[in-house]
């Protein structure tokens, strides 16, 4: 930006970089002082001290013509001219004048002080010097409000009053100096100064003084903005947020520009440039008239997809699936950014980048044709990852994943799957199309192979899946959210046939489902929420058989918020409504049944702990649940603490009953990271029953809900 000063006559004076928010401003120097020159005027010549006639008797005559005679001494001319007494003339000694001490002594140099030397011992060369102490005195910033920020950025006051020499006291009172008027300028104080000195007291106490004046403050003039016709009209002028008789501020004029550069590609002008700003002081309104010129560009229209890299994850076909725009309609530079964090999401990329190329060709109603070129790097494609967890009930549940990303291009995934804990263990293989033909849509088909062994059953199960979704990521948070497919379980079980003896038998059942599942989320983020809500349906009809074929249908509703108290304290509630209706308890595998109780359920009870028991008080299931958590989350920091208070019940009826609820409380803690929160909880049961656990503990990845 170019700032000019205006007198009466306009005139350039100077340029200067002058803010921290770099805000060219005007530098004004004043001239170096001279001495005035006299003009010379001959009618006020001065009379002469001898006249003419009388200074040529008084010169000494020559005697004779002869040039080598020698003239006669000064002395004697001299004694010619005195008048003569008779006798010598004493003449007085002559006197000296009082010596002036102060103007005896030697001039201090400029810009210096006299502080204690830090001279090396001739004992000890490498002796460490003592420091030299400083106090710092800010001066002259009133009602500005810059005093705090300047105190921020202080050298001297970084420098905690000590500095290894005097030199270093002086150089960093010069940059503060040079800071109080960045810091002015880019505020508007255009004509401020400031001044660094330093003071030194009888007793040897050194002081920095900052004196500042920040004279008066400008204010935006008339707002010029020089710019081709735009559509719609007015486009560039709409927004530049500026208004007249605004102050100048530097960090305001540069988010302005911003906006417009933001602005115009959104409206379809791909290569919008922003031009230099100008602003014209004047010191008589204590104005700036302010000129922006900006350079449109033609108006674009989205064409074709091109893409180069050496390595490349996949073609510009699968990128032209991926994109949300179609071709021919005008320019929009948040679908070319979507499009780019779409092909980060992949992670099949070390780097990405998309830029729009312009192609001089016509397009609809007078627009150019705008080509997007993605250039491309493919990162590795292979990736392990694990999950760690306790909880009481459950034990230690260890999860490993091995998966190449891009093993069936475009985006065909290979998943190899491990669980082993002190009560679960499997493998597992999965397929997974990302982006399967549309935007955001995934195909995943895969089979298990598993075994749980918990107080309320024992299964070997194995099976094969098949699902449609369209699910949220960390880059994209969706709104909505669904899930459908197809399962065929086949599982060994050892359930309870008979709860008054506890008589165990060995079933097998052979299990279809076909699960659909959807959601809705105005949460403000995926692993730590902080306000908004999510809901969620699932439904999946399923039919067991065992001897007898016994249809029926699971369904749960999710529903959880998120209010702010403050910045730092956010109240969670959640609830849980869930049923299996069309068949008896029995006729479903107990792996299938409903349970309540563990970490991510009603805190303070063993997993699976609550509901109906049988006459070893373990855990049979039952057809309907209800749950209920609120729970208060303070952070500090990357620290948290949580307390909490958790309800549910499982019944056997299959409308829950709402009746002989189970409360648990505890506290726990977080540990915030850069992907999620880490969780560790305690919780205790109140009115806790035989057999139940006097406390349970949890610890995990991302939140309790």
């Amino acid at each position: 930006m170019i700032i000019r000063q205006a007198h009466h006559v306009r005139h350039m004076l100077g340029l200067l970089i002058a803010t921290a928010s770099p805000l060219p401003l005007l530098a004004q120097t004043p001239p170096p002082a001279t001495t005035p020159s006299l003009p010379y005027d001959a009618t006020q010549a001065e009379e002469p001290i001898l006249p003419d006639g009388q200074f040529e008797a008084r010169l000494p005559q020559m005697e004779g013509s002869d040039p080598a005679k020698p003239l006669p001494s000064i002395d004697s001319w001299i004694d010619q001219q005195m008048p003569s007494t008779g006798a010598a003339a004493e003449l007085p000694p002559a006197i000296e004048p009082a010596e002036e001490q102060e103007l005896a002594q030697p001039l201090p140099p400029l810009d210096s002080v006299t502080v204690p030397a830090n001279v090396a011992a001739d004992s000890d060369p490498n002796a460490k010097l003592p420091d030299v102490r400083y106090a710092t005195r800010i001066e002259g910033f009133g009602k500005t409000g810059l005093e705090d920020e300047f105190r921020d950025a202080s050298a001297l006051i970084d420098g905690d009053g000590k500095a290894e020499t005097a030199a270093m006291v002086q150089a960093r009172a010069q940059e503060d100096e040079k800071l109080a008027v960045r810091l002015f300028y880019s505020e508007g104080y255009y004509d401020a100064t400031a001044l660094a000195s330093l003071d030194q007291t009888g007793d040897g106490t050194l002081t920095a003084v900052i004196s500042v004046t920040p004279g008066k403050r400008y204010k935006l003039g008339d707002i010029i903005v020089q710019a081709g016709p735009t559509v719609p009209p007015g486009l560039v002028r709409d927004s530049l947020p500026l208004k007249t008789g605004d102050y100048i501020v530097a960090t305001t004029v540069e988010g302005a520009e911003a906006n417009v550069a933001l602005r115009l590609p959104e409206q379809g002008y791909a290569f919008a440039k922003v031009g230099e700003r100008d602003i014209l002081l004047d010191p008589a309104t204590v104005t700036g008239a302010y000129t922006l010129p900006v350079d449109t560009g033609p108006r674009g229209t989205f064409r074709k997809i091109t893409t180069s890299g050496e390595k490349q994850a996949f073609g510009a076909d699968h990128i032209e699936v991926i994109r949300r725009y179609k071709p021919g309609e005008i320019y929009d530079s948040r679908k070319v950014d979507d499009l780019r964090k779409a092909l980060v999401a992949t992670g099949l990329f070390s780097s990405v980048a998309v830029d729009p190329v312009r192609t001089n060709e016509a397009g609809p109603d007078g627009t150019e044709y705008v080509d997007l070129h993605v250039e491309q790097a493919a990162g590795p494609p292979r990736t392990l990852a694990g999950e760690v967890g306790y909880g009481t009930g459950q034990g230690f549940r260890a999860e490993g994943t091995w998966t190449h990303r891009n093993l069936f291009p475009p985006e065909g995934a290979l998943i190899a799957g491990v669980v082993a804990g002190t009560q679960e263990q499997g493998v597992s293989g999965t397929f997974r199309r990302s982006n399967a033909g549309k935007r955001d849509k995934t195909f995943q088909a895969g089979a298990l192979i598993n075994h749980q062994k918990y107080d309320a059953y024992e299964a070997f199960t194995a099976g094969l899946n098949i699902s449609w979704a369209r699910q949220s990521t960390p880059i994209f948070q969706k709104r909505w959210t669904y899930t459908y497919g197809a399962e065929i379980l086949l599982s060994n079980e050892q359930t309870t046939i008979d709860p008054a003896t506890g008589q165990n038998k060995r079933l097998t059942y052979f299990i279809g489902a076909l699960p659909v599942q959807v959601g809705y989320d105005r949460s403000d983020d995926l692993l730590n929420p902080t306000k908004g809500f999510r809901a969620s349906v699932r439904v999946s009809p399923e039919a067991s058989l065992q001897g007898n074929v016994s249809p029926y249908v699971r369904g749960t509703f999710d529903l959880t918020g998120y209010y702010p108290v403050s910045d730092s304290l956010v109240i969670a509630a959640r609830t849980r409504l869930g049923t299996i209706s069309g068949v008896s308890r029995d006729d479903v595998a107990p792996s299938r049944r409903i349970y309540a109780g563990g970490g991510g359920s009603v805190r303070g009870y063993g997993y699976q702990e609550l509901g109906p028991k049988d006459v070893n008080n373990d855990p049979i299931g039952g057809r309907s649940v209800n749950e209920f958590a609120v729970e208060g989350r303070y952070r500090f920091g990357n620290y948290g603490a949580v307390a909490f208070v958790d309800a549910g019940q499982v019944y056997n009826s299959a409308i829950p009953k709402f009746s002989d609820m189970r409360y648990g409380v505890g506290i726990g803690g977080r540990f915030y990271t850069n992907f999620g929160p880490f969780r560790a909880d305690i919780a205790m049961p109140i009115n806790r029953q035989p057999g139940e656990s006097k406390f349970a503990v949890y610890i995990g990845i991302g939140q309790a809900f």
